[in-house]
């Protein structure tokens, strides 16, 4: 097994005392899950039955394609903020124990949730700030805290705050709640019990800047969840892995710097920027090639894809989504290479037979071959127009317009414009 680089200038992480390494519970899943975004940005304007051609809530298009998930292998499927929200996307928590959303009622997500067994569900955990039921202040119900005003950081731009400075960044669409406040942490490992009773048995932490790293380890050791991912939302590798160390390594993080990289290379045709160096060899980039088992590898998600606002302009990062057929090139890279990888539902779904097709079969083939968090990754070549590896000596992959063979002993497994996968025979 691949040993993880831990670079010099990366912290160590610091055990509990009396406890070693091995009883350090991370909540990273087993190495070999694949999750799927069970859910785009319009997602809460609910489906349509295709016998009926009734409108049907969100949860029902998940349980109406439990089937082609279970068959494509994912292990988890994340899913929308399920708690009640002046935003519909779910985004803007107002009660937290009110479970009926634009997404559907409390009773269809449990359907769902079940139906999806054994593949489980990841929770959307929406923590870092809260409205009031009533205004933007600090009038919190169902529940409430045990003192309103002091659950929100004396710096939030609401001037009602009487708790703590905030510990991380502040967020202007609601609340920025004080988590050094016992009440507050109690409150929400409250709230994740709840969300373990409606059947979710992991977590999604939105915009976890807004609070301090330490806290996810204190909410996973209270609740352990079977896998855990945190939205720090940074391009800068450094940036992401002091956010995991903080957290004592007890979650993993999306990959946001890959996921940058690979954007430029594909729409560039110019690999040099997959690759960096450690002791003279070459390690992917990003937080891929130094802390694997914590990286969540994407290409898009509901905050990328491509979309319109209220205001009916471009969602600025929506600029910036994987267009056309760098779809597949960059699939064909993410199910290839270490990491746990996260499908977004759109591409799955929504983009046509022969998109589906080809990551169903990248999917099978990483199972099939036993690639894992972990994996080793041999990088031959990475430059304008190609770039070339091989994944602990099993599979193979090229990316680009120049042409590559692995060589002899190889058979080409799939392939399509710029990208194509061989195992060994």
């Amino acid at each position: 097994m691949q040993q993880e680089i831990r670079v010099p200038w990366v912290a160590v992480v610091s055990y509990p005392q009396g406890q070693t390494p091995a009883e350090v519970k991370h909540y990273i899943g087993n190495g070999r899950d694949i999750l799927l975004e069970g859910f785009h940005w319009e997602s809460h304007r609910g489906g349509v039955d295709p016998a009926t051609g009734a409108k049907t809530s969100w949860y029902r298009v998940i349980e109406d394609n439990t089937a082609a998930i279970k068959a494509a292998g994912f292990t988890w499927v994340w899913f929308p903020p399920p708690s009640d929200s002046l935003a519909p996307q779910g985004y803007i928590p107002r009660r937290w124990n009110t479970f009926d959303t634009a997404y559907g009622r409390e009773e269809e997500l449990r359907s769902a949730l079940n139906a999806l067994e054994p593949v489980r569900g990841l929770a959307d955990v929406v923590i870092n700030h809260r409205v009031g039921v009533h205004t933007s202040g600090a009038d919190f119900d169902d529940p409430p805290f045990a003192d309103n005003r002091a659950a929100i950081a004396r710096d939030d731009s609401s001037g009602v705050g009487t708790g703590n400075p905030d510990s991380g960044e502040h967020h202007a669409a609601g609340r920025d709640l004080d988590h050094t406040n016992p009440d507050v942490r109690n409150a929400i490992k409250t709230y994740l019990r709840r969300l373990k009773n409606l059947g979710f048995q992991g977590w999604r932490y939105d915009l976890t800047k807004g609070y301090a790293g330490r806290f996810i380890a204190d909410y996973n050791d209270a609740t352990a969840p079977g896998f855990s991912v945190g939205e720090f939302y940074d391009g800068d590798r450094q940036k992401v892995t002091s956010w995991i160390d903080a957290t004592g390594g007890k979650t993993t993080a999306f990959d946001f710097p890959t996921r940058y990289l690979l954007y430029e290379a594909c729409l560039s045709d110019d690999y040099g920027r997959l690759h960096s160096t450690h002791n003279g060899r070459a390690v992917p980039a990003g937080l891929l090639g130094f802390w694997p088992s914590r990286s969540v590898t994407f290409l898009d998600n509901h905050d990328t894809e491509y979309r319109r606002d209220y205001d009916n302009s471009c969602h600025n990062d929506g600029t910036r989504h994987f267009p056309g057929d760098t779809v597949s090139i960059g699939y064909a890279y993410m199910l290839t290479h270490p990491g746990t990888p996260c499908v977004f539902w759109s591409h799955f779904f929504d983009w046509g037979e022969p998109t589906r097709r080809r990551i169903e079969r990248l999917m099978h083939l990483r199972k099939h071959c036993g690639i894992h968090a972990r994996s080793h990754v041999d990088i031959r070549e990475a430059n304008r127009g190609l770039y070339a590896a091989i994944v602990d000596g099993k599979v193979a992959v090229k990316l680009g317009r120049r042409g590559w063979s692995p060589g002899g002993g190889w058979h080409l497994a799939l392939d399509g414009d710029r990208f194509a996968v061989w195992m060994r025979n």
